[in-house]
């Protein structure tokens, strides 16, 4: 190991930060409460999801079961049909109305990339 890392086993410049119980206990809570994601929870705390999941099971959490598992289903592989030479009917397009009222048409084929220019140069105007 290199003599710029501290006794702790830190990197220079770094400060290991220590958390009390209480706001151990507190971030705990906000990852438990509902519709919370547990990642974000971290994040907004400056910590690693896995430092979050220790607490948890340091204060007896265990992890959730899933509520249920989708369904395995059955699966055929058919080889591929030559597609009929008649007349496919309308391809997806979408239509993009700006505040002024023009529309711009937008076929299934265009260039993603051309249509971000285009749009990019609309949105500057």
């Amino acid at each position: 190991m290199s003599d710029d890392w501290d006794a702790r086993g830190a990197a220079p410049g770094r400060r290991r930060r220590s958390w009390s119980l209480d706001e151990k206990r507190r971030i705990v809570d906000e990852s438990l409460e509902d519709g919370a994601s547990l990642a974000e929870v971290a994040r907004r705390h400056d910590l690693n999801a896995n430092q979050l999941f220790t607490w948890r099971r340091q204060f007896g959490i265990e992890p959730a079961e899933p509520k249920e598992l989708a369904p395995i289903l059955p699966v055929t592989i058919a080889l591929e049909t030559a597609a009929e030479e008649t007349d496919p009917g309308p391809s997806g397009r979408i239509e993009i109305v700006l505040a002024d009222g023009d529309r711009i048409l937008v076929w299934s084929d265009v260039e993603t990339a051309a249509l971000t220019r285009v749009l990019k140069a609309l949105s500057r105007r």
